[in-house]
């Protein structure tokens, strides 16, 4: 009777514990959770697919617009089209003279949509457009109009503040023609009217105002505040649609921005505008890349009740009082921002938190550029302090997002050697790096607070393409090409590669093969990496694997 129990007792523990396979197993496997339809701004690769890719690791079903209808650098995008597509894909077909609301597709959980697509056509297209004031709020009545016919389908929507670029350098081909000329006197000019209201100027200032109202040429500037000024009605009419609950969130985004500057200017006043909304139904902040990802965050948080617990930390130094390059406010405001347009809440003890993010700063406040000859491997105090504190989250079992923003436009390399020197790097939850540093911190927030609902093979997938690209090609392989480009054959540069595309395009892809079979854990066949340059110049890539 023993020897029958005790073989008994071992099948059921047998049993059990396949049981316990099965069911891991199976919530391994991402399950068709519904599908939300996602509109972004443009379609870069880091802003459409790498986003909608995040969500899909999870198991929802993310509808995105084919390339051609999204703008890109070039093509300004057609907001007409785009809303036609939102409604095929959102809606039951249905005769044309049927009254909302109408029945939405089966599955339809969320819309996650770009204000300037919808409006402009792109974010691009919100620079340089040409539509009178009437039209822009006519499509601005739209969303009210998929809200009624919808009203069952929540809706966030980000849009952008026009940014206001230092130079016209900085502002690549995403301005009018004249910005690259005059865009250094046009940032100047309109950062001493901002700092007039705020705070007044000096008697040399007034000078300097009055030298360059008479130095800048009529037409650029009556071209580039006319189509501010529309800008700003536009977010006002986007505002007043909030105040009446047609979104579930609404958020205005302040891209390549300054302390003072105009963005910052029109910011202030549209924050009035907004004063009565609170921070869980409106927010305006630094940033807007980073926007879709933290939105598709905020709905799937919401469909699944769920609200993440997000603890900070920073290096050592300045740490939460950098105001970092393209930004206009201190970087722990702005993640707080990103942590409630989220959905998640900002903590301050660790051991409550869902993640843990650690900030990496200079200690001197600066942010430098990952093209800057200093950005190596050597390691720097800062460097070790923040290993310290990263072995220390890791050794209490806490997961941890990294926010690399000490360099602007790419991974510190230093940082990255040291991960990799401790192989450490897909001990982390997320890391970002790319782009300016709100870009950064949004989009490992986004990401940071899904992945543990999410496979480790989704895990280290999502780590890796960020380690392709903002360490492998934005810190060094785009330097690299930069200085050898004059030696391809045929017409182009970095900004427009024109003739020179595809032997660029073969060679990125040989020299992120090589860094990732040096640099990079054994995660694929490095011979499977291919990288293009989808907006024709060097300043971003898209890495597949």
């Amino acid at each position: 009777m023993k020897k029958i129990t005790a073989l008994l007792l071992c099948l059921a523990v047998f049993l059990a514990a396949f049981s316990g396979i099965a069911v891991a197993k199976k919530k391994e496997a991402p399950r068709d959770k519904g599908t939300i339809v996602f509109i972004p701004h443009d379609n870069r690769p880091i802003s459409d697919v790498e986003t909608a890719e995040t969500i899909r690791q999870l198991g929802y079903k993310v509808v995105v617009p084919p390339d051609e209808l999204l703008g890109s650098n070039s093509n300004l995008g057609n907001s007409d089209k785009l809303w036609q597509w939102l409604e095929d894909n959102t809606t039951v077909p249905h005769k044309k003279d049927k009254k909302p609301p109408y029945k939405p597709l089966p599955g339809i959980k969320a819309v996650v949509l770009s204000g300037d697509a919808l409006i402009y056509g792109s974010l691009v297209g919100s620079r340089k457009h040409h539509f009178t004031q009437k039209e822009l709020l006519e499509r601005v009545k739209k969303f009210q109009e998929f809200k009624d016919s919808h009203p069952k389908v929540p809706m966030y929507v980000f849009s952008s503040i026009m940014r206001t670029p230092r130079t016209g350098e900085a502002s690549g081909s995403e301005e009018p023609s004249y910005y690259f000329s005059y865009g250094t006197d046009i940032f100047r000019y309109t950062a001493l009217k901002d700092k007039e209201e705020v705070e007044g100027l000096t008697k040399r200032e007034k000078k300097e105002v009055k030298f360059l109202t008479e130095f800048l040429p009529q037409e650029a500037i009556d071209d580039w505040m006319s189509r501010r000024s529309k800008n700003l009605a536009v977010n006002k009419a986007m505002i007043d649609l909030a105040k009446t609950g047609t979104f579930s969130y609404f958020c205005l985004g302040r891209d390549d921005n300054a302390p003072y500057s105009q963005t910052h200017r029109e910011s202030r006043w549209l924050n009035e505008y907004g004063k009565e909304l609170g921070k869980t139904r409106f927010n305006n902040m630094a940033g807007i890349d980073e926007f879709g990802m933290l939105l598709l965050t905020r709905a799937v948080n919401d469909l699944e009740t769920v609200m993440p617990f997000v603890y900070v930390r920073y290096n050592m130094g300045e740490g939460a009082r950098v105001v970092p390059s393209y930004s206009d406010e201190a970087i722990d405001k702005t993640i707080r921002s990103h942590v409630i347009m989220a959905g998640g809440v900002y903590v301050t003890t660790p051991s409550r938190a869902d993640l843990v993010l650690l900030v990496n700063t200079n200690p001197n406040g600066e942010t430098f550029e990952a093209n800057d000859a200093d950005n190596t491997e050597k390691s720097r105090l800062s460097t070790r302090y923040f290993m310290n504190m990263l072995e220390e989250e890791l050794a209490e079992g806490r997961p941890v997002g990294i926010a690399d923003i000490a360099y602007a436009n790419g991974s510190d390399n230093a940082l990255m050697a040291a991960l990799w020197d401790k192989e450490l790097l897909f001990r982390l939850q997320a890391y970002s790096g790319w782009n300016t540093p709100t870009n950064s911190t949004g989009f490992v927030l986004g990401q940071g607070m899904l992945m543990s609902r999410m496979s480790d093979e989704s895990r280290k997938r999502l780590l890796y393409t960020r380690y392709l690209d903002d360490w492998g090609y934005q810190a060094n392989v785009r330097q690299n090409l930069s200085a050898t480009l004059g030696y391809f054959k045929g017409q182009g540069s970095g900004g427009n590669l024109n003739e020179k595309r595809a032997q660029t395009e073969a060679s990125a892809t040989l020299r992120m093969q090589t860094f990732a079979r040096w640099n990079l854990p054994k995660f694929v066949d490095v011979k499977q990496i291919k990288v293009t340059m989808p907006w024709n110049r060097l300043f971003e890539c898209y890495p597949q694997f």
